[in-house]
């Protein structure tokens, strides 16, 4: 996979920070652009980093932490002090596609928060003239009542209102939805029904659901997703994936350098098909890699500390990109 590639492609890789061993941010940024990697997801605000992205023009989607969630809801004010704070200094120096509230919100302890969060967070946005800067939230599987078949997806009853909400807010304002998806763990959870190749993008025995095809189970989660959409509606409303991948080690039997090469390289050729999923063909996802590098002081220690694609040093932990 070359970089031209993945650069029309929208690939992006998530640029985690729980460490205390990584490189500078400049060198972070520069290994971005080095590896043709267009899109850098940063899950906070981190002023050191804006600094490097100056002129990149890395298109960057900005994360605003959890805990933040509910004092944004409640004041206009502190929205607006939180762009001031971390966006508008560097407005004219970097692309930022999307400011993403919260990751993994729903379901949780600031789900209700949540639409007005993001309808404040909007108004701030625009206020300083990024019109074209998306706010978005990110969803996980958790949220889902039902994944299998695809075509069962839903989202769980305690969650129906507030996605309606989010939803609303991302139909009228232009933002798609980011979803963490993860095959790793669905497969790990119950390997005696979800083979190996069908977590990998290389089953030749797909799963029929009505008349739709699924040779992977990234498909299968994504069109889960968009199925649980529809059910609300909310089916204009596009995805994004802001989380996937392999980890290299960890827990073994599950995770290897070969396994997670073989799952990254088989989704970047799978993204570079254009096809789609059976439920959205042709519909190209943006997509995020999890992670740049090995984060040292991710908990519980194990499979957490090895997603990355680079160590710390910047020499890759198996071949994927061309650097």
């Amino acid at each position: 996979m070359n970089p031209d590639s993945i650069t029309c492609l929208g690939i992006g890789v998530n640029y985690g920070m729980v460490a205390n061993n990584l490189p500078p941010p400049k060198t972070v940024v520069g290994l971005y652009q080095k590896c043709g990697i267009e899109l850098m997801r940063l899950f906070d605000p981190n002023p050191e980093v804006s600094e490097a992205l100056r002129g990149s023009n890395i298109k960057v989607s900005l994360g605003v932490r959890n805990q933040d969630i509910p004092n944004l809801a409640s004041s206009p004010e502190a929205a607006t002090q939180w762009v001031n704070t971390n966006v508008a200094p560097y407005k004219d120096d970097i692309n930022f596609q999307w400011i993403t509230v919260g990751n993994e919100v729903i379901p949780g302890q600031f789900a209700n928060d949540l639409p007005q969060a993001m309808q404040n967070v909007h108004d701030a946005i625009t206020s300083i003239g990024l019109n074209n800067t998306k706010v978005t939230t990110s969803m996980f599987m958790l949220g889902l009542e039902s994944t299998y078949p695809p075509s069962s997806g839903a989202f769980k009853s305690e969650i129906v209102e507030v996605m309606k909400s989010v939803t609303a807010f991302l139909a009228k304002t232009g933002a798609p939805l980011m979803a963490n998806v993860y095959p790793y763990f669905a497969y790990k959870s119950n390997p005696k029904d979800v083979s190996i190749d069908y977590a990998m993008f290389q089953t030749n025995n797909p799963i029929i659901d009505g008349g739709l095809k699924y040779f992977s189970l990234f498909d299968a989660m994504v069109d889960s997703i968009y199925a649980a959409l529809e059910k609300i509606g909310a089916r204009n409303v596009p995805l994004i994936i802001g989380e996937t991948g392999w980890p290299s080690a960890g827990s073994d039997p599950y995770t290897s350098k070969e396994k997670a090469k073989l799952y990254n390289q088989n989704l970047l050729n799978y993204l570079n098909s254009g096809k789609g999923t059976p439920r959205r063909p042709g519909q190209v996802l943006s997509v995020f890699i999890f992670a740049m590098f090995n984060e040292n002081l991710k908990t519980p220690p194990g499979e957490e500390n090895n997603f990355g694609l680079f160590y710390p040093d910047m020499n890759p932990v198996y071949p994927l990109l061309q650097c």
